[in-house]
């Protein structure tokens, strides 16, 4: 369960080198500068814009192989509180902490989904590191359109 009174900032602001949208935390940047003035009402607006945003990439991301794999491995990391999303997220998360591969909990990314080409792979790469870089790269693709398309003004 996201606590909607926090900030969803993660510590990596990059609209402080100028980005409209934030690479950390994909909140535009006049959210940034004014969270602290909303009210708890339009925090939780943009808290469920970032689920929602995550959450669809996550569909898009990855599929569930095998269900009771899955329960189980949410049950060991002790996610059975959380609603299916936020699980499956933190999930993801919980497995790239302890090194641990998608199948091991009865997920793997999508078939249609390409890797970017990297110039110095690493081998010892698990494909959850994979996927959680996807979700962000994704997310931040998608946070940008969606400032662009609402609240860029054209020159």
């Amino acid at each position: 369960m996201q606590l909607k009174n926090r900030t969803p900032c993660v510590g990596i602001c990059s609209t402080t080198y100028g980005d409209l949208v934030c690479r950390g935390c994909k909140r535009f940047s006049h959210e940034i500068v004014q969270w602290n003035g909303y009210d708890k009402d339009q925090q939780g607006l943009i808290w469920d814009r970032l689920n929602t945003l995550r959450d669809e990439v996550l569909d898009y991301l990855l599929v569930l192989n095998d269900e009771s794999q899955y329960l189980s491995a949410c049950s060991d990391a002790s996610l059975g509180e959380l609603d299916a999303n936020e699980q499956r997220y933190q999930l993801l998360r919980s497995m790239v902490r302890d090194n641990k591969n998608l199948s091991e909990a009865g997920i793997a990314l999508a078939a249609d989904y390409v890797a970017p080409v990297l110039p110095n792979p690493n081998p010892n790469q698990t494909d959850t590191l994979t996927a959680l870089q996807a979700l962000d790269a994704e997310t931040y693709n998608r946070s940008k359109a969606h400032y662009e398309r609402n609240f860029k003004v054209p020159l």
